[in-house]
């Protein structure tokens, strides 16, 4: 029998999937440290991460039988691949599985941008009445310029087609789509982009991708949605844009320093700001869930 260590919850019919397998022995453990994981890792041969888990170099090193780790969720920034994969131990993801979840939330996001809903909400809530200050602007017209066109921004390019936007984006390797897309450099979409959506991850080479160079090629009144990865985009260059006027708004749904620490970014009155719940929602969850389920079921064929 195979033993599974789940560090971070799944969705609950996925778990009961999971726990339904014979083959399988099942341990949920969450809320671990390093030093946690550490001293439990030795002994089982799988283990399954969201995002809140991290799965490092000296985590690795102890782990004596594993064979596969698992992040249900898209990004593998929360695992060291290459020391896995030096041992032996083979690391898969759900890339697709919230795709349409994150797509949604970056749209949400974008729309609520552009007619003010977060500072509209705060003012009713304040017992003020400033519906001439919050009418905002439309979408439509607009161009979206999408950093990084893989599913996601694939799927975010698809609705703001659907919404009358020109779309423009930026990627290191040719875009393989259908839709109605312009490949552009990237200083001709900091050039040419009214509003900015952030799609891929961070690395060495994308870590403030877009910091104080960028935001000065940006127009005036240029508008930013990062619903991607803490990092890539430059939190200090970011609150200096958006005091000087340069940015409009930003929407930010992920951090440098995760649970978020840097108040001076959030608290500005320009910033919509979110816990990391991009991929979170119950859908989206569930179908990240079931296909850890199937990586585990067919890996160890049971």
């Amino acid at each position: 029998m195979k033993k599974i260590l789940v560090c971070d919850v799944l969705n609950p019919e996925a778990m009961d999937a999971l726990q339904s397998i014979p083959e399988l022995d099942v341990t949920i453990k969450t809320g671990m440290d390093e030093s946690e994981l550490i001293k439990t890792l030795p002994g089982f041969h799988a283990a399954v991460v969201r995002s809140a888990t991290k799965i490092r170099k000296n985590a690795i090193q102890s782990a004596d039988t594993l064979e596969i780790i698992v992040r249900a969720g898209i990004g593998l920034d929360n695992i060291d691949v290459s020391d896995a994969e030096a041992k032996g131990i083979k690391v898969s993801n759900t890339p697709s599985a919230t795709t349409i979840s994150v797509a949604e939330h970056t749209f949400g996001l974008m729309l609520g941008l552009v007619r003010n809903h977060g500072p509209a909400n705060c003012s009713m809530k304040a017992h003020k009445w400033e519906k001439k200050a919050l009418g905002g602007t439309e979408l439509f017209g607009k161009t979206l310029g999408i950093i990084g066109s893989g599913r996601i921004g694939l799927a975010v390019a698809e609705r703001a087609i659907a919404f009358g936007m020109k779309v423009i984006a930026f990627d290191i390797v040719p875009i393989n789509t259908d839709l109605d897309i312009k490949q552009v450099s990237l200083d001709e979409l900091l050039a040419e982009a009214d509003i900015f959506s952030l799609h891929l991850p961070k690395t060495d080479k994308t870590a403030h991708m877009i910091s104080t160079n960028e935001f000065n090629k940006m127009k005036d009144g240029a508008l930013l949605v990062n619903a991607a990865r803490g990092g890539v985009v430059d939190e200090d260059a970011l609150l200096k844009s958006l005091e000087s006027g340069k940015l409009r708004a930003a929407a930010i749904d992920v951090y440098e320093k995760e649970p978020a620490e840097n108040y001076n970014l959030i608290d500005h009155p320009a910033v919509t700001a979110t816990p990391h719940i991009g991929a979170a929602a119950k859908e989206g969850q569930k179908r990240a869930g079931m296909e850890v389920v199937r990586i585990l079921k067919e890996y160890f064929q049971a």
